[in-house]
C-alpha cells in the first residue's frame, strides 16, 4: 500500500495499468488498493491471483473462494476496473482467467534433497476454499479457463478491429518462463505456477506463430522476464514482496509501473535477469545438479 500511495496522482492520468493479480489478501484491502490505483490511472485492467482468493482472514464473509472471486469482480465493476476485454485507443487488451495444475510441470524432478510437500510450501492449499466439484487442480484450472469463454464475442471483436494486442494472466503459460528446478530454492515450484489451458487459450488469440504487434503479460513467480518464444513476447514485471524488494530480489519498486506500450510496442527487450540468462544459456532440465546457492540452502 505504501508503494501504491507513493505513485503520482497526476503523471498517469492518461495511462492504462495492467494489474496481473495478487493485489491483497483481504477483500477490504483489495477495495482500498484498487480505489487508490483508480484515482491515478485512466484505466485499470485486472485478473485475480491466488492471494486475492484466500479466505483465511475473511471470517464468515465468504462461503468459499469462488464466492470471493465473484465479489471481487463485482467490486471491480463498481470501481470502474476492467476485467473483460476492451479496446483503448486502438490497443486491444484481453484479461485471461487461469489457475495452476501440477501436470503443467513436465521436467525432471530434483530427488537428491528432501523437498517440502506442496501442501507445506504453498498456503493456497489451506487459505483457499473450493466447492466439492473443484476438488482437484485440473478441475480448477479448467474452470478458470472456461470463464474466458464468456468473453468470446469481445475477443472476436478485438481481433477484427485491433492490430495491436495485449493479453495478460496471473499464472504462467509456459514452463520455459521459469528457471530450471536446480536453480530454485523450492525446486517443486513449477507444479504450482502454470496452466497448459492458459497457453492454449492465448495461442488461440495470438496465433501459433505469435506476432510482433502483440505480447502476453503474466505474474505469480516474481521473476523479471522479457523474452520471445515461438513468435510471442512474454513479459513479467513484478513488484514482489516487501522483503524481496528490501533485499533487491526481483521486485520493481524503483522502476514500476513498467511501460510496455507507447504508440506501439518497444522494439527491444528489456533487461531481465533470468530471461537474459536463458538468451545466452541453453535450458537443460535434465540437469538436476543443484545450483550452488540452492545446494547451500539445503545443506544448512
Amino acid at each position: 500500500m505504501k508503494w501504491v500511495k507513493g505513485l503520482s496522482t497526476s503523471w498517469y492520468k492518461n495511462d492504462v495499468l495492467i494489474v496481473a493479480g495478487d493485489v491483497a489478501e483481504t477483500y477490504s484491502n483489495f477495495l482500498v488498493t484498487m480505489s487508490e490505483l483508480k484515482e491515478r490511472f485512466r484505466f485499470i485492467f485486472f485478473v485475480p491471483g491466488n492471494h486475492d482468493l484466500w479466505c483465511r482472514r475473511e471470517g464468515d464473509r465468504f462461503i468459499d473462494s469462488l464466492e470471493k472471486l465473484n465479489a471481487l469482480l463485482d467490486a471491480c465493476s463498481d470501481l470502474g476496473v476492467e476485467t473483460s476485454p476492451r479496446i483503448v485507443e486502438g490497443l486491444g487488451i484481453i484479461p485471461l482467467f487461469s489457475w495452476y495444475h501440477k501436470s503443467f510441470d513436465t521436467e525432471k524432478d530434483i530427488t537428491r534433497v528432501r523437498i517440502p510437500s506442496l501442501e507445506m510450501a504453498c498456503k493456497d492449499f489451506h487459505a483457499c476454499k473450493w466447492p466439492a466439484q473443484l476438488d482437484d487442480d485440473i478441475s480448477l484450472a479448467n474452470y478458470f479457463d472456461k470463464m474466458n469463454e464468456s468473453n468470446t464475442s469481445f475477443m472476436e471483436e478485438i481481433l477484427r478491429s485491433s492490430s495491436q494486442l495485449i493479453t495478460f494472466s496471473h499464472f504462467v503459460p509456459r514452463q520455459e518462463l521459469c528457471p530450471e528446478k536446480r536453480m530454485l530454492f523450492y525446486p517443486n515450484l513449477p507444479k504450482i505456477i502454470g496452466s497448459d489451458f492458459l497457453e492454449a487459450r492465448l495461442r488461440s488469440i495470438h496465433g501459433e506463430n505469435g506476432s510482433a504487434s502483440s505480447c502476453h503479460v503474466f505474474g505469480h513467480t516474481h521473476f523479471c522476464w522479457d523474452a520471445v518464444l515461438e513468435g510471442l513476447r512474454y513479459i513479467q514485471s513484478p513488484l514482489a514482496y516487501p522483503r524481496e524488494r528490501k533485499r533487491r530480489m526481483n521486485g520493481g519498486e524503483d522502476w514500476l509501473p513498467f511501460c510496455i506500450y507507447h504508440e506501439g510496442f518497444t522494439d527491444t527487450l528489456s533487461p531481465s535477469y533470468w530471461s537474459d540468462y536463458y538468451s545466452k544459456n541453453k535450458r537443460d532440465p535434465e540437469n538436476t545438479e543443484l545450483a550452488p546457492w540452492v545446494a547451500r540452502f539445503y545443506e544448512r
